[in-house]
């Protein structure tokens, strides 16, 4: 009797995929506070960056695919605090209230992507040969806090007695089929971002605020697992639309100071 050997089923084209090379860390600078404008405090936190090399089989058939960075927001606690006046707060008030995980951090216009440049990297089959590409990207907030309540004008006094900000990220590296809109995942970084800024607003510009910490981040984790993209993390709006500016008195009720652009 011959001998019977078993045949393997070929691997699908996604299985071919190989991530070479992926680096992740946030830089160890500390934030950075500048008190130049007499109307608002400013910051710079450090930047989170991602790099992936990947190798991508040749592609046989006329078809499209993509291989980039796709991120969501999955908390947002950002308080400014203003002595016994009350606390202004930017909000994401569908993750506030538990009615999604996650909201896409999008560049707003190319969904699901991060950005449309260094972050993705677009492949036209047939190709005779695999591709070897790099994507990469990096993050950080620079916002503007008013040295006043949201609600005062330029003339109320400077108020502004503290800050305090942690967010948390999911990083998705995925290769979409734009033929077929099937994604691949592969691979998932988690990161977060902390400051905490003590404010003296009776004191000269450029003396007010210091920063109590951190004065390094925690560096991102590269999962073992894949995590799922939820389905809000593709889609608009995005994180920068959906926000809304909250002013929360000690004393009244609360007032919506910058509503939602979507």
């Amino acid at each position: 009797m011959g001998c019977i050997q078993s045949v393997r089923p070929r691997p699908k084209f996604h299985e071919n995929f190989t991530v070479l090379e992926l680096n992740t860390s946030i830089d160890s600078n500390p934030t950075v506070i500048d008190e130049s404008s007499s109307v608002v405090l400013r910051y710079r936190t450090p930047y989170f960056r991602a790099t992936a090399q990947v190798q991508v089989p040749p592609v046989v058939c006329k078809e499209i695919w993509t291989v980039g960075w796709v991120q969501a927001c999955n908390q947002m606690d950002f308080f400014n605090y203003y002595g016994q006046e009350g606390i202004s707060s930017w909000e994401l008030p569908e993750l506030r209230d538990g009615r999604i995980q996650a909201i896409s951090d999008s560049d707003g216009v190319n969904y699901p992507w991060y950005g449309c440049t260094t972050e993705m990297y677009t492949i036209v089959g047939p190709t005779k040969r695999s591709t070897t590409l790099t994507v990469s990207m990096n993050d950080n907030f620079s916002p503007s806090v008013t040295w006043s309540v949201p609600t005062g004008t330029t003339s109320s006094p400077p108020l502004l007695s503290s800050i305090r900000r942690d967010q948390r990220f999911t990083t998705w590296l995925v290769a979409v089929n734009e033929t077929t809109a099937e994604m691949v995942l592969l691979r998932t970084i988690r990161w977060r971002m902390r400051l905490a800024i003590e404010v003296d607003s009776q004191k000269p510009l450029g003396q007010r605020a210091h920063l109590l910490e951190p004065l390094t981040q925690e560096q991102p984790e590269i999962l073992a697992k894949n995590e799922p993209i939820p389905p809000n993390a593709l889609v608009k709006p995005n994180a920068n639309d959906a926000q809304v500016l909250i002013w929360r008195p000690k004393k009244g009720e609360p007032i919506v100071v910058i509503q939602p652009k979507s």
